[in-house]
């Protein structure tokens, strides 16, 4: 059976393309969504991309995912530094998650620098831009059991 890949982006991600293209550059996200789900195929895998600027939709949605995906792959946007929530839904559900960045968050503000999730990331991606999205598809697709080992 096809190893089930779930893409998340938090608030202001639909934004892609167009919110601060000089950080964030200029693909939006349904492209990002479409390429990632091609590359992903490349493996042999699935994945099913949801995007929200609630952190309780977020928060149902990793939920939900319990027991039909292998891997979650999360830009949690803004709520990278103050979501308790995303973070407590994520080590309940114990599915294996690679957190991701398309900035260099440590180049940025100082109160960006702070994650609630990467303790417990089995992999971190930060600052490659929107190529960081396929780094992390391969990497979720290829390395299962390093990610099953590294989660929780």
């Amino acid at each position: 059976m096809a190893k089930q890949i779930l893409l998340l982006n938090g608030p202001n991600l639909n934004l892609l393309g167009t919110r601060e293209p000089h950080i964030y550059g200029h693909t939006t996200l349904s492209e990002i969504e479409t390429s990632c789900a091609a590359h992903a195929a490349t493996f042999g895998a699935t994945l099913e991309s949801f995007q929200s600027n609630h952190e309780g939709a977020l928060v149902d949605r990793i939920q939900a995912a319990r027991g039909h995906v292998d891997a979650i792959i999360i830009n949690p946007g803004a709520y990278t530094h103050t979501s308790v929530a995303i973070r407590d839904a994520l080590l309940g559900v114990g599915i294996p998650f690679i957190e991701l960045h398309v900035s260099n968050v440590h180049a940025r503000e100082p109160w960006r620098h702070h994650s609630y999730f990467s303790d417990k990331a089995g992999g971190i991606i930060v600052g490659l831009g929107v190529k960081g999205y396929k780094v992390a598809v391969e990497h979720v697709a290829t390395e299962w059991k390093v990610l099953e080992k590294a989660s929780l």
